[in-house]
């Protein structure tokens, strides 16, 4: 019988699934689609350990200029998402003054720090390690003015939190990247992150581990779960399940599920794109052109270029402006082919607005937990959150944080 269900089979729901399975649960993993088919497969697949403080808001009156009048490539926005969106980016502006973002980080680099620890043994259990490269990446920067100012906050990050990194000079660029086209200013080398050549693979290894494990995986759909006497019930192509526990894991999906049982949640749901193009020779490194919010790392397709955040409401079409710009810069860094895709695919990054992701009970109904809102980083955090959310679960361990991860209210 199936003790908990674990509702959406990304980065997050999957590692959710193992853990409870390591605790003795039998589990259930419910997606409407195979696992990692959703927001897992879209990202640039970095498990970023040097990701220790959260993006937050620009600050500065020029930056912000720049994203009003949309001459960045880092964030775009659209008009008519402004009204659902303008309460959760306010709050989320708010958390990114220096004295909220210092408390949050404070958190946020105790999560992200475990992140490559707790990713290795299912690496090794899915017999997945040739997916990965433990080489890190490279951030490059083609303004002098925008390099100086990274490597002075790459300096205090190693200073304040210990992250591995080195000062990587225009000389250096060239010579840890032989095909880059263009001088470059400088750049970043952050070595201890981890690279995933095929994230959508990584997730899928992850739950053929599960399944090898006993685990059970069925295609369903989260709208129809429903409490009944004693616990959850949801139809599926299998017929209904029915369990005493149920985990909503369905990252940006999340907000509309919990608005039937009464919670408000609002998320900052940042839309990003990918393509991938034809290269002849790989990359030595996955690479970030920063002024162009332009990531590129090689993947069994081609070149993957990824895109930083389009902040438009879920359904809205497909707006190609920041993927084209991201495409046309790598060009002139790179011997870039054509496009393999006839069209770029797009996934949505579940931002929580104080930037910390949600990991708890659901505090009104008995057996429903909560666990997504991992913004950038469901990739590089699900098995660490699936952990402290397995403890909560299976041994009634309080919030580590004491309750910042627990159910926030955030209406709009």
């Amino acid at each position: 019988m199936t003790e908990i269900l674990v509702l959406g089979a990304g980065m997050v729901g999957v590692s959710s699934a193992l853990a409870l399975q390591a605790r003795g649960f039998a589990v259930t993993l419910v997606d409407r689609r195979e696992p990692g088919r959703e927001t897992s497969f879209g990202n640039a697949g970095f498990i970023q350990t040097e990701a220790v403080e959260p993006y937050g808001f620009p600050l500065a009156f020029s930056k912000l200029l720049e994203v009003a009048t949309k001459r960045t490539n880092d964030v775009n926005w659209h008009l008519a998402a402004m009204p659902g969106l303008f309460g959760p980016l306010a709050r989320y502006f708010y958390n990114s003054f220096p004295k909220r973002h210092r408390a949050v980080s404070a958190i946020y680099s105790q999560l992200v720090t475990r992140a490559g620890d707790d990713h290795a043994p299912l690496i090794a259990a899915a017999g997945a390690d040739a997916l990965i490269s433990r080489e890190g990446f490279r951030q490059a920067y083609r303004s002098a003015a925008t390099f100086d100012a990274a490597a002075k906050d790459a300096e205090r990050l190693h200073r304040d939190y210990g992250v591995a990194m080195r000062i990587l000079s225009p000389a250096d660029l060239r010579a840890e990247e032989p095909l880059l086209e263009r001088e470059m200013a400088g750049g970043v080398d952050w070595h201890e992150a981890w690279a995933c050549s095929n994230p959508g693979g990584l997730v899928t290894a992850y739950a053929d581990l599960f399944a090898a494990r006993g685990g059970t995986i069925v295609r369903g759909d989260a709208t129809t779960l429903a409490e009944d006497a004693g616990g959850w019930t949801l139809a599926t192509a299998d017929g209904p399940l029915r369990a005493p526990q149920a985990v909503i894991a369905l990252g940006p999906w999340s907000q509309e599920l919990l608005d039937r049982f009464g919670y408000r949640v609002r998320m900052v749901r940042k839309r990003g794109y990918h393509r991938h193009y034809k290269f002849a020779q790989p990359l030595r490194h996955p690479f970030m052109d920063t002024d162009n919010g332009a990531v590129c790392a090689m993947t069994p397709t081609g070149l993957r270029i990824a895109t930083g955040a389009d902040l438009t409401r879920m359904n809205a079409p497909a707006d190609l402006r920041q993927i084209r710009r991201a495409e046309a810069a790598i060009r002139e860094l790179f011997p870039l082919g054509e496009a393999v895709e006839a069209e770029p695919w797009f996934g949505h990054r579940p931002c929580m607005p104080d930037m910390l992701p949600m990991v708890g009970r659901a505090p009104r109904h008995k057996g429903l937990w909560l666990h997504f809102g991992h913004g950038h980083q469901g990739f590089t955090l699900g098995p660490t959150t699936a952990d402290i959310l397995g403890n909560m679960i299976a041994d009634g361990a309080p919030d580590p944080f004491g309750g910042a991860l627990a159910y926030r209210e955030t209406r709009r």
